[in-house]
């Protein structure tokens, strides 16, 4: 009896790991594999006019899910001084997003970073595992060119 409810416990979790609303499209890698290729849309929370798309590996009946993912951002609305006056500014940024891929303690993250030097936010996604880390990465980034925010993250 207890080892059916462990069972059922843990086939939950499972199922809840692939719930997502973020989610805009979702691509088999076979028919002799579990694998699947999730693509999740996600706007910056404060830069509001930035949408990233992210590629990420998930491997159902799997515990873990491999650590590749692919990040392309791309400016799709307006981008203010407001806005980047909101940010945090430092070289290690902030944590915009954080995905589950294990039950091990393994996430991937999205990170927004400013390099104030070429007015262009930075947007990397990555993976962690709090006992070992990874070295699985992708970053993609969105130039303030033609923006109101031009120029006001060299005036800082």
């Amino acid at each position: 009896m207890m080892r059916s409810i462990k069972y059922v416990f843990v086939l939950s979790i499972l199922s809840l790991a692939g719930c997502n609303n973020n989610e805009v499209g979702d691509v088999s890698l076979g028919i002799f594999t579990t694998k699947d290729i999730k693509l999740d849309a996600f706007t910056d929370p404060v830069v509001t006019g930035v949408t990233c798309h992210v590629s990420s590996i998930e491997a159902n009946l799997n515990l873990s899910d491999p650590s590749d993912s692919s990040i392309s951002c791309r400016q799709t609305g307006l981008i203010t001084r407001t806005m980047l006056e909101q940010i945090d500014t430092s070289k290690n940024g902030e944590v915009l997003f954080t995905k589950s891929k294990s039950i091990f303690f393994k996430s991937m993250k999205i990170r927004r970073i400013l390099d104030t030097e070429n007015q262009t936010l930075m947007y990397l996604a990555y993976s962690t595992k709090e006992t070992s880390g990874s070295f699985k990465h992708s970053l993609s980034t969105v130039p303030l060119w033609g923006t109101d925010a031009y120029n006001a993250v060299k005036s800082k």
